[in-house]
């Protein structure tokens, strides 16, 4: 095996695209770098780098050695993790990695129930885009991952996925609020705010809208949940969530989530995944098994509860 700080001195260089700045960020000369480079260039039989006036460029070689070290890099990582558990030096962890909205309505929930049953293990949360979450699973940075989509191929297995429905979230105090649920005719009247481009509800809602021939009132768009449910308890606008989203936010009486008729919107898959190359971990099949119990008691697979065409 390559010898780490070979690794690391290397990683830095593809990193930054010169070895003086590299030799600056890890507090070594930049000749010793270049020497180990060229030594290791002449094992490999061939070049890494290509070195111009501007510094360093990674050749195709070189891209797939680099790629190789980070994996490296973090697998090392992980077994030091490990070992440290194993000597007692630090107990047990599981990284999480969930979208924004998740991370401030069922995370809190899972959070405590899994506390309750494990005390030992530590977790932790990293909040993100979908784009992050599985940015996060395909380079390591976390043991499971939850979102509502991601690209196929990606070295991801989705371990669980939980069919949801969106529904429309208003305020206690709305005229909406008391009804069992809506078509998309009744819904198109009020102001709308919605999340942005980067969350899939987003393209859900639009292509719902553009299909059925109704305007959609967008009065904002943001990323961040958080904010859309505050609007939305105003009763300024109304905006669409699954109630996954929304379950802390219900117990405490200020939003009202209203399913939509039948198919007047698609639905989407809240999916829990793990890296496929990654290891079995008993802290994190415990995470795992408490994620299902909690979100399985309050989304479960679609059976359209809610019957008809789609408004016209």
């Amino acid at each position: 095996m390559l010898h780490s700080t070979l690794l690391a001195q290397i990683d830095e260089v593809a990193r930054r695209g010169s070895i003086r700045a590299a030799a600056d960020v890890l507090n070594v000369s930049a000749s010793s770098i270049n020497r180990r480079i060229i030594q290791l260039e002449e094992e490999m039989g061939t070049p890494l780098f290509i070195r111009h006036s501007g510094g360093m460029k990674v050749t195709a070689a070189g891209e797939v050695v680099v790629a190789h070290i980070r994996q490296t890099l973090r697998d090392s990582e992980r077994m030091k993790k490990r070992l440290g558990e194993l000597a007692g030096a630090d107990g047990p962890r599981v990284r999480i990695s969930a979208m924004h909205g998740l991370a401030a309505g069922i995370i809190p929930l899972i959070l405590r129930v899994f506390r309750s049953e494990n005390p030992g293990i530590a977790i932790t949360v990293r909040s993100q885009t979908e784009a992050g979450v599985e940015s996060d699973l395909v380079n390591g940075e976390c043991d499971l991952g939850l979102a509502y989509a991601w690209a196929n191929g990606t070295g991801i297995t989705a371990n669980l996925a939980f069919p949801t429905r969106l529904g429309v979230v208003v305020s206690r105090e709305h005229p909406l609020a008391s009804r069992p649920h809506l078509r998309l005719a009744e819904i198109a009247k009020w102001p709308i705010v919605l999340p942005d481009e980067s969350v899939t509800i987003n393209h859900l809602v639009t292509e719902a809208f553009a299909v059925a021939g109704f305007p959609l009132r967008t009065t904002v768009l943001s990323n961040s949940i958080e904010l859309l449910k505050s609007i939305a308890r105003t009763g300024e606008a109304i905006t669409f969530l699954s109630r996954i989203d929304v379950e802390e936010d219900l117990k405490e009486g200020y939003l009202v989530y209203v399913p939509i008729h039948g198919r007047d919107i698609a639905s989407h898959e809240l999916r829990l995944g793990r890296r496929k190359d990654s290891t079995l971990d008993t802290a994190v099949t415990r995470a795992e098994e408490c994620i299902r119990k909690v979100i399985s008691k309050i989304e479960t697979p679609l059976a359209d509860s809610y019957t008809g065409k789609t408004a016209e």
